[in-house]
């Protein structure tokens, strides 16, 4: 066994938690039967030689973690993802279609700013409705009392620095940034050139989380985090049952089962 631990991340679902390892991803969920399901596979890898490179490492990072979905969902049917809902969906409905109609009614900063903020609504709700936000909480005690060393996840906290949260306010300030910049060089940007603004936006915030993550002690890293703290707090995690924190342990024992630890 090997005594260094494992870099561990995680997304929340609908029923349950799947956790991302260095080599392999595993999921585990309460079925509608009330037992727990259990799947695991290899991550694919896209990073290449691009993998070290600065704002495209992290972008890539977060593809291979999407690109992990459909393989979760092939594995293990029954995982219910955080925006399979229909609520979920007329959020989203609603997010693109005030959109479209901010950015003909307002412009400059401000309208940049509307969008973004409005662009966080999904997943807001998402949050809110069933055991995502619970699953959440899951995630981020399973991983921190393995982490920790700590003999139960009911020790940990239901926060965790990790946590993409920490994105929310430097993606939104970027995008905000990125974009106001755009209309100042060019009166009507291209959706080209708007994705490739907010790809940009994505790697600098990732750039941003893993300096923040590195200089954990400073101020500055600590006045980042604190917007992505308490947006965990507040919205985005839930004290979890004793059922699902089973449902983590499960899944978190599957992680270090096939990374071989």
């Amino acid at each position: 066994m090997s005594a260094e631990k494992l870099r561990l991340g995680g997304m929340a679902l609908r029923n349950g938690l799947l956790v991302h390892g260095p080599e392999h991803w595993a999921a585990a969920v309460r079925r509608d039967d009330g037992t727990i399901g259990v799947a695991s596979g290899p991550k694919p890898t896209l990073r290449g030689r691009l993998g070290a490179v600065p704002g495209a490492r992290g972008v890539l990072r977060l593809t291979e973690a999407v690109v992990v979905i459909p393989l979760v969902k092939r594995g293990l049917p029954e995982a219910r993802l955080p925006f399979q809902d229909a609520s979920v969906a007329a959020a989203m409905g609603a997010a693109m279609a005030g959109g479209t109609l901010l950015r003909k009614r307002v412009g400059g900063v401000a309208g940049e700013a509307a969008l973004a903020a409005l662009s966080v609504v999904p997943s807001l709700v998402s949050l809110r409705r069933g055991d995502v936000a619970a699953y959440h909480g899951v995630e981020h005690k399973a991983i921190g009392a393995y982490e920790q060393d700590a003999r139960d996840a009911r020790e940990a906290t239901k926060e965790h620095d990790r946590c993409g949260s920490h994105l929310v306010a430097p993606l939104l300030a970027a995008n905000v940034a990125g974009a106001a910049l755009l209309r100042r060089v060019v009166e009507e940007p291209t959706p080209l050139a708007s994705a490739a603004v907010q790809l940009a936006s994505l790697g600098a915030a990732v750039e941003l989380f893993a300096w923040s993550e590195r200089h954990s002690a400073s101020r500055l890293a600590r006045a980042l985090r604190r917007p992505g703290h308490e947006l965990q707090r507040v919205v985005g995690t839930r004290e979890p049952s004793e059922e699902q924190l089973e449902v983590g342990r499960a899944a978190l024992a599957e992680i270090l089962r096939v990374e071989r630890v």
